[in-house]
């Protein structure tokens, strides 16, 4: 008979698995970075701008005074950190380097067509690419010049380009750092930090390890959730080690109120849960590549809210705007915000902010929202808020006035 949890109490342990219940608390500056990062287990990477950028964003969602600088420090200062594939392009814990060698390995045998067809394509740049930066130190792709008369966009990559990705992809080369967005790559044995443990993990390590860092994020979490947290491990590995575990007692099954499968917890986590509170009435926007939000299903299932990434999808199409962030209120996704930094002029500039029908009468979202949206300025360079749609419409006048008492001009 699996054990059997509320869904509030799901929600309730979800947050504070993912530090955003306001009571779980990290040290600031770059320590704080490599303890967030520790404890997610990977923070991901993205490229779109019309915000600071999402892993600065989740970073500064749990960390008191984040500054772009402390991830830096953390990457290229003092190595608690490096960049590979995790749930994508990512952060990751450096204690965790040695999870990460069996996809390294697995490019020196590629299986896919696309990937053998960049081998065929830009394979013997490899050894120039990689012996200019043993002689010369590290280089970012700009550093070797296009083929004449070869200069395309981002998709088009020119050869050297593809041969530093696919020494990355290997694991010969790694990133020592990031010069703005754009990364800096050295050899792996200049770069990784002495000690490192570097032994190749057997599967069944491997699969443990894919289970213990998404339970240990998650709280409770199906097979599913598990597998898709880090990607780094098929499902045959995944849920040969679940049959383990759970025939050791290692996990537990758990059923969660409204969900037909059953989820998936260590035994010290449900009797933490029980003893877990509601946290502070805080409003946070949430990147769209947050921890919370990147599985829509658990998002759906857990919180009621039903919430689809539109950046890709066009204008006309779009029913909530182009990089909406879900507003976490307490423990309740409350509603929308798409937001745009005009970062010349200093301006936030609120495209739309709609709460939720279900939440739009509740009491007390004002004062909570406007200071979000205070801190959130700031956090983006801005100094100024321009509330350009607000649903429902009451509740402009009070975002608007309490903006104005603490310093953010309208």
């Amino acid at each position: 008979m699996p054990n059997s949890m509320s869904l509030r109490t799901a929600r309730r342990l979800l947050l504070s698995s993912l530090l955003l219940d306001g009571r779980t608390r990290v040290r600031a500056g770059k320590g704080g970075v490599a303890e967030v990062v520790g404890r997610l287990g990977y923070v991901q990477i993205d490229t779109i701008s019309v915000i600071e950028r999402a892993h600065h964003h989740v970073l500064w969602t749990r960390m008191p005074g984040y500054r772009p600088e402390h991830l830096h420090q953390a990457l290229a200062g003092e190595r608690t950190v490096f960049e590979y594939w995790g749930h994508a392009a990512s952060y990751l814990p450096i204690q965790d380097y040695r999870f990460y060698l069996p996809m390294m390995r697995s490019f020196y045998d590629p299986q896919g067509a696309w990937y053998r067809g960049w081998m065929d394509q830009y394979g013997a740049c490899l050894d120039p690419v990689k012996k200019r930066i043993r002689e010369e130190g590290p280089l970012a792709a700009r550093d070797f010049e296009h083929p004449a008369g070869r200069k395309g966009p981002w998709w088009d990559w020119k050869p050297a380009k593809a041969a530093l990705e696919l020494l990355f992809w290997r694991g010969e080369l790694m990133i020592r750092e990031r010069r703005g967005f754009e990364r800096v790559y050295d050899l792996t044995e200049r770069v990784l930090p002495a000690g490192t443990d570097t032994r190749l993990p057997a599967d069944n390590e491997l699969g443990r390890f894919i289970v213990s860092r998404a339970l240990g994020a998650l709280g409770v979490a199906g097979e599913q959730e598990i597998r898709d947290y880090i990607r780094i491990g098929g499902r045959r590995i995944v849920a040969g080690v679940l049959n383990e575990m759970l025939a050791a007692g290692e996990v537990v099954r758990v059923a969660v109120e409204g969900r037909k499968a059953p989820l998936y917890a260590f035994p010290a986590v449900l009797e933490r849960a029980g003893r877990l509170r509601a946290g502070p009435p805080r409003a946070r926007f949430l990147s769209p590549f947050d921890h919370l939000v990147i599985f829509r299903p658990r998002l759906k299932e857990r919180f009621g809210f039903d919430y689809a990434f539109e950046c890709y999808v066009p204008r006309h199409r779009r029913n909530h705007g182009y990089f909406v962030l879900p507003i976490l209120f307490g423990e309740d996704l409350v509603g929308r915000l798409d937001p745009k930094a005009d970062r010349a002029g200093r301006k936030l500039l609120v495209r739309r902010l709609a709460i939720e029908p279900r939440f739009a009468a509740a009491a007390g979202l004002a004062p909570g929202l406007a200071d979000a949206l205070r801190e959130f300025a700031r956090f983006n360079g801005c100094d100024e808020a321009v509330l350009e749609k607000v649903e429902p419409a009451g509740l402009r006048m009070p975002l608007a006035k309490r903006l104005a008492r603490s310093g953010i001009r309208l």
